[in-house]
Protein backbone atom coordinates (compact mmCIF):
# COMPACT_ATOMS: atom_id res chain seq x y z
CA UNK A 1 0.00 0.00 0.00
CA UNK A 2 1.52 3.31 -1.11
CA UNK A 3 1.24 6.54 0.85
CA UNK A 4 -1.39 7.90 -1.53
CA UNK A 5 -3.52 4.76 -1.00
CA UNK A 6 -3.54 5.02 2.79
CA UNK A 7 -6.90 6.03 4.28
CA UNK A 8 -7.33 9.38 6.02
CA UNK A 9 -9.21 9.95 9.29
CA UNK A 10 -12.38 12.08 9.10
CA UNK A 11 -11.64 15.72 8.28
CA UNK A 12 -13.53 18.21 10.51
CA UNK A 13 -13.29 21.86 11.51
CA UNK A 14 -11.20 23.03 14.48
CA UNK A 15 -14.20 23.25 16.82
CA UNK A 16 -15.27 19.66 16.19
CA UNK A 17 -11.68 18.48 16.59
CA UNK A 18 -11.36 20.31 19.93
CA UNK A 19 -14.51 18.61 21.26
CA UNK A 20 -13.34 15.14 20.15
CA UNK A 21 -9.94 15.82 21.71
CA UNK A 22 -11.61 16.91 24.97
CA UNK A 23 -13.51 13.62 25.22
CA UNK A 24 -10.37 11.59 24.56
CA UNK A 25 -8.40 13.65 27.10
CA UNK A 26 -10.79 12.57 29.85
CA UNK A 27 -9.92 8.94 29.11
CA UNK A 28 -6.20 9.72 28.92
CA UNK A 29 -6.30 11.40 32.33
CA UNK A 30 -8.21 8.44 33.78
CA UNK A 31 -5.53 6.11 32.38
CA UNK A 32 -2.78 8.21 33.98
CA UNK A 33 -4.52 8.06 37.36
CA UNK A 34 -5.00 4.30 36.99
CA UNK A 35 -1.28 3.86 36.23
CA UNK A 36 -0.44 5.90 39.34
CA UNK A 37 -2.76 3.70 41.40
CA UNK A 38 -1.22 0.48 40.07
CA UNK A 39 2.29 1.82 40.74
CA UNK A 40 1.26 2.57 44.33
CA UNK A 41 0.05 -1.02 44.73
CA UNK A 42 3.31 -2.30 43.25
CA UNK A 43 5.28 -0.35 45.85
CA UNK A 44 3.33 -2.20 48.54
CA UNK A 45 3.92 -5.73 47.22
CA UNK A 46 5.55 -8.13 49.68
CA UNK A 47 8.94 -9.59 48.77
CA UNK A 48 10.48 -13.06 48.78
CA UNK A 49 14.04 -13.64 49.94
CA UNK A 50 16.41 -15.04 47.32
CA UNK A 51 18.53 -17.70 48.99
CA UNK A 52 20.22 -19.30 45.95
CA UNK A 53 23.78 -17.94 45.57
CA UNK A 54 23.61 -17.25 41.82
CA UNK A 55 26.96 -16.69 40.14
CA UNK A 56 26.96 -15.52 36.52
CA UNK A 57 29.71 -15.21 33.95
CA UNK A 58 30.67 -11.66 33.10
CA UNK A 59 33.10 -10.31 30.53
CA UNK A 60 35.77 -10.07 33.26
CA UNK A 61 34.91 -13.21 35.21
CA UNK A 62 32.34 -14.44 37.74
CA UNK A 63 29.63 -11.99 38.85
CA UNK A 64 27.17 -12.68 41.65
CA UNK A 65 23.59 -11.44 41.77
CA UNK A 66 24.66 -9.20 44.63
CA UNK A 67 27.45 -7.76 42.46
CA UNK A 68 24.88 -6.60 39.90
CA UNK A 69 23.45 -4.17 42.49
CA UNK A 70 26.74 -2.32 42.81
CA UNK A 71 26.32 0.05 45.75
CA UNK A 72 22.58 0.56 45.12
CA UNK A 73 19.65 -1.05 46.95
CA UNK A 74 17.52 -1.83 43.87
CA UNK A 75 18.15 -3.87 40.73
CA UNK A 76 16.14 -4.30 37.53
CA UNK A 77 17.00 -7.38 35.46
CA UNK A 78 15.93 -7.75 31.86
CA UNK A 79 15.79 -11.47 31.10
CA UNK A 80 17.05 -11.05 27.56
CA UNK A 81 16.02 -13.93 25.27
CA UNK A 82 19.30 -15.34 23.94
CA UNK A 83 19.59 -19.13 24.21
CA UNK A 84 22.87 -21.00 24.20
CA UNK A 85 22.57 -22.12 20.57
CA UNK A 86 21.36 -18.80 19.12
CA UNK A 87 23.72 -16.66 17.08
CA UNK A 88 21.96 -13.38 17.92
CA UNK A 89 19.47 -12.09 20.46
CA UNK A 90 15.70 -11.71 20.29
CA UNK A 91 14.59 -8.71 18.23
CA UNK A 92 11.91 -7.68 20.76
CA UNK A 93 14.35 -7.86 23.68
CA UNK A 94 16.81 -5.91 21.55
CA UNK A 95 14.22 -3.22 20.89
CA UNK A 96 13.76 -2.84 24.64
CA UNK A 97 17.51 -2.61 25.20
CA UNK A 98 17.67 0.05 22.46
CA UNK A 99 15.37 2.19 24.61
CA UNK A 100 17.25 1.98 27.93
CA UNK A 101 19.82 4.71 27.28
CA UNK A 102 22.32 5.99 29.86
CA UNK A 103 21.93 4.25 33.21
CA UNK A 104 22.79 7.42 35.11
CA UNK A 105 19.09 8.32 35.23
CA UNK A 106 18.20 5.06 37.00
CA UNK A 107 21.28 5.22 39.18
CA UNK A 108 20.24 8.68 40.38
CA UNK A 109 17.22 6.90 41.90
CA UNK A 110 19.32 4.23 43.66
CA UNK A 111 18.60 1.62 40.99
CA UNK A 112 20.91 -0.60 38.92
CA UNK A 113 20.07 -2.37 35.67
CA UNK A 114 21.49 -5.46 33.95
CA UNK A 115 20.75 -7.87 31.13
CA UNK A 116 20.87 -11.60 31.90
CA UNK A 117 20.81 -14.32 29.22
CA UNK A 118 21.62 -18.01 28.93
CA UNK A 119 23.98 -17.64 25.95
CA UNK A 120 27.75 -17.80 26.54
CA UNK A 121 29.35 -14.52 27.53
CA UNK A 122 31.42 -14.26 24.35
CA UNK A 123 28.23 -14.27 22.24
CA UNK A 124 26.63 -11.68 24.51
CA UNK A 125 29.66 -9.40 24.40
CA UNK A 126 29.91 -9.60 20.61
CA UNK A 127 26.20 -8.88 20.15
CA UNK A 128 26.34 -5.96 22.59
CA UNK A 129 29.19 -4.45 20.58
CA UNK A 130 27.25 -4.94 17.35
CA UNK A 131 24.19 -3.19 18.81
CA UNK A 132 26.24 -0.36 20.32
CA UNK A 133 24.97 -0.85 23.88
CA UNK A 134 26.90 -0.15 27.07
CA UNK A 135 24.55 -2.08 29.37
CA UNK A 136 25.90 -4.61 31.91
CA UNK A 137 25.28 -8.12 30.54
CA UNK A 138 26.03 -11.47 32.15
CA UNK A 139 25.48 -15.09 31.21
CA UNK A 140 23.27 -17.23 33.44
CA UNK A 141 24.25 -20.40 31.57
CA UNK A 142 24.84 -23.25 34.00
CA UNK A 143 22.56 -21.72 36.65
CA UNK A 144 18.84 -22.09 37.39
CA UNK A 145 18.30 -18.32 37.43
CA UNK A 146 16.17 -18.15 34.27
CA UNK A 147 14.03 -21.12 35.30
CA UNK A 148 13.62 -19.89 38.87
CA UNK A 149 12.22 -16.54 37.74
CA UNK A 150 10.10 -17.80 34.85
CA UNK A 151 12.30 -16.52 32.03
CA UNK A 152 12.79 -20.06 30.72
CA UNK A 153 9.98 -22.60 30.73
CA UNK A 154 10.43 -26.14 29.41
CA UNK A 155 13.62 -24.99 27.71
CA UNK A 156 11.90 -22.12 25.87
CA UNK A 157 12.91 -18.49 26.28
CA UNK A 158 10.40 -15.91 27.57
CA UNK A 159 10.51 -12.14 27.62
CA UNK A 160 10.64 -11.11 31.26
CA UNK A 161 11.75 -8.46 33.72
CA UNK A 162 12.48 -9.06 37.39
CA UNK A 163 13.07 -6.51 40.14
CA UNK A 164 15.09 -7.07 43.30
CA UNK A 165 15.85 -5.12 46.45
CA UNK A 166 18.59 -5.76 48.99
CA UNK A 167 19.40 -5.05 52.58
CA UNK A 168 23.14 -5.40 52.97
CA UNK A 169 23.87 -8.92 51.65
CA UNK A 170 20.28 -10.17 51.73
CA UNK A 171 18.45 -10.09 48.38
CA UNK A 172 14.68 -10.07 47.88
CA UNK A 173 12.57 -10.54 44.75
CA UNK A 174 9.87 -7.86 44.56
CA UNK A 175 8.25 -8.02 41.10
CA UNK A 176 8.31 -9.73 37.70
CA UNK A 177 6.43 -9.30 34.46
CA UNK A 178 6.26 -11.19 31.18
CA UNK A 179 5.24 -10.74 27.55
CA UNK A 180 3.17 -7.54 27.13
CA UNK A 181 4.18 -6.44 30.61
CA UNK A 182 7.43 -5.26 29.00
CA UNK A 183 5.71 -2.91 26.56
CA UNK A 184 5.89 0.20 28.80
CA UNK A 185 9.68 0.00 28.46
CA UNK A 186 9.52 0.16 24.65
CA UNK A 187 8.86 3.81 23.85
CA UNK A 188 8.31 3.09 20.16
CA UNK A 189 4.96 1.45 20.98
CA UNK A 190 3.74 4.45 22.98
CA UNK A 191 4.85 6.79 20.20
CA UNK A 192 3.07 4.74 17.54
CA UNK A 193 -0.06 4.66 19.73
CA UNK A 194 -0.18 8.47 19.37
CA UNK A 195 -0.48 8.28 15.58
CA UNK A 196 -3.63 7.77 13.48
CA UNK A 197 -2.44 4.39 12.17
CA UNK A 198 -1.18 3.14 15.55
CA UNK A 199 1.13 0.12 15.56
CA UNK A 200 -0.43 -1.16 12.33
CA UNK A 201 -0.80 -4.68 13.74
CA UNK A 202 -3.69 -7.07 13.15
CA UNK A 203 -4.80 -7.29 16.80
CA UNK A 204 -5.60 -3.56 17.00
CA UNK A 205 -9.19 -2.32 16.83
CA UNK A 206 -8.70 0.17 14.01
CA UNK A 207 -11.04 1.64 11.39
CA UNK A 208 -11.68 -0.45 8.31
CA UNK A 209 -8.96 -0.11 5.70
CA UNK A 210 -6.22 0.91 8.15
CA UNK A 211 -2.82 -0.67 7.35
CA UNK A 212 -2.26 -3.77 9.49
CA UNK A 213 0.23 -6.64 9.53
CA UNK A 214 0.60 -9.76 11.71
CA UNK A 215 1.66 -8.92 15.25
CA UNK A 216 5.40 -8.16 15.57
CA UNK A 217 6.04 -9.28 11.98
CA UNK A 218 7.59 -5.89 11.21
CA UNK A 219 10.01 -5.96 14.14
CA UNK A 220 13.74 -6.24 13.34
CA UNK A 221 17.09 -5.79 14.99
CA UNK A 222 18.12 -2.16 14.61
CA UNK A 223 20.56 -3.04 11.79
CA UNK A 224 18.15 -5.37 9.98
CA UNK A 225 15.37 -3.09 8.78
CA UNK A 226 14.96 -3.58 5.05
CA UNK A 227 15.92 -7.26 5.31
CA UNK A 228 13.52 -10.04 4.40
CA UNK A 229 11.32 -11.37 7.21
CA UNK A 230 12.89 -14.82 7.14
CA UNK A 231 16.28 -13.30 7.92
CA UNK A 232 15.10 -12.28 11.39
CA UNK A 233 16.23 -14.96 13.77
CA UNK A 234 14.05 -14.69 16.86
CA UNK A 235 10.82 -12.74 17.17
CA UNK A 236 9.31 -12.11 20.58
CA UNK A 237 6.78 -14.87 20.02
CA UNK A 238 5.94 -15.19 23.71
CA UNK A 239 4.40 -11.73 23.84
CA UNK A 240 1.42 -12.30 21.56
CA UNK A 241 -1.62 -10.03 21.62
CA UNK A 242 -4.14 -9.26 22.87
Amino acid sequence: MTEIDLPLPPVVDAEAWAEARRVLLLQEKALTRMKDSVAAMRRRLPVVEVTTPYVFEGADGPVSLLDLFGDRPQLIVQHFMFAEDWEEGCDGCSMMADHIGPLSHLQARRTSFALVSRAPIDKLTAFRTRMGWKLPWVSSGGTTFNDDFGATQDGEERQAISVFIRRRDRIFHSWSTFARGEEPFMLVFDLLDLTPYGRQESWEHSPEGWPQEPTYSWMRLQDRYGAEADQCAHHAVTALHP
